[in-house]
């Protein structure tokens, strides 16, 4: 057995089985994958795939253990990687991060240039997408570090730490009329149109469970995960703006848009970083850590790696 034997049984099931898609990704042939397969089982001597004819159906029972252990071979050989990377050039390599279009907007740009000012070696190659595209990037070992607001604490095979917390702003016109009320209430927003983010983005769930609580059925005029784009509706008069915190702490206090505070009505929220479970960190990763959260040292990240760390000590 070998690791290109691993390498395709482990691209077959991220393919849904298809090895078409599997051979394309891996820039081979779909006969030398299917072979490299069978030699695989016949040297295990039991089947990991189910087949129908020459396609591939589904996972058997044995083929689950074996994906198992597959995967853990795997991320020893990405660390053992890591490992020459990191003491063969202590201060150069590629920091991948992965994370939502509103962390990297408004959130990472400093860490980014401050982490580059100190390792001016190293590259930086950001890749955004939702929350859950976060925690595959993550589990599939596109990237290193994942910052994201929903969703990644539902990944077992993720170590995530909160690093800070952050309320979503009303935002509006000026001349709208809720812009001079002293209190707004979640009725007063029910009887608005409102644009805010894709239901998997940036709190949105804070969002729905709060009106959902007060047996309110918002009116959502606008989805977006852009919270520039949702500001430029905003301006254009189509709504209420639900928009996180972030974007809007460089917008200037006399600009043609009030913002007001609405962590009483949706509560806080919290932005955590995420590491794959037993990946080996190189320095700069505990650096770049270090730089978007003071709560995130180098110890407290190598407890959490271990399992020694409860993240209620940073909440």
């Amino acid at each position: 057995m070998n690791l290109h034997q691993f390498r395709f049984v482990q691209e077959a099931v991220r393919r849904n089985l298809n090895l078409t898609e599997t051979a394309k990704a891996l820039h081979t042939s779909q006969p030398g994958v299917s072979k490299a397969i069978i030699e695989l089982e016949e040297e295990l001597g039991v089947e990991i795939f189910a087949r129908h004819g020459k396609r591939l159906k589904r996972v058997t029972e044995p083929g689950e253990h074996v994906l198992k252990s597959i995967e853990l071979i795997m991320r020893e050989v990405n660390n053992l990687k890591r490992i020459g990377e990191q003491f063969s050039a202590q201060d150069s390599g590629t920091l991948s991060i992965a994370t939502t279009h509103t962390q990297a907007r408004y959130v990472l740009p400093q860490p980014v240039a401050k982490l580059r000012l100190a390792f001016p070696k190293v590259n930086v190659s950001m890749h955004q997408g939702s929350p859950a595209q976060v925690a595959r990037m993550l589990i599939d070992e596109v990237a290193e570090i994942g910052m994201a607001t929903e969703s990644l604490t539902q990944y077992e095979e993720l170590v995530t730490l909160p690093c800070y917390e952050w309320q979503h702003m009303l935002v509006m016109p000026r001349e709208h009329p809720l812009a001079s009320q002293v209190t707004i209430t979640l009725e007063d927003l029910a009887s608005q149109p409102l644009i805010t983010y894709h239901p998997s983005f940036t709190g949105r769930t804070r969002i729905d469970a709060a009106f959902a609580a007060r047996k309110l059925v918002p009116r959502v005029a606008l989805e977006a995960i852009d919270s520039d784009v949702l500001k430029t509706y905003v301006r254009l008069g189509l709504g209420v703006g639900i928009v996180a915190e972030m974007a809007m702490r460089e917008y200037p206090a006399n600009g043609d848009l009030v913002a007001r505070p609405a962590g009483a009505l949706f509560g806080m929220n919290v932005a955590r970083v995420a590491f794959k479970r037993s990946a080996y960190l190189r320095n700069f990763v505990y650096k770049f850590a270090e730089l978007i959260s003071d709560k995130l040292s180098h110890d407290t990240i190598t407890r959490a790696m271990s399992g020694r760390f409860d993240d209620h000590e940073l909440l």
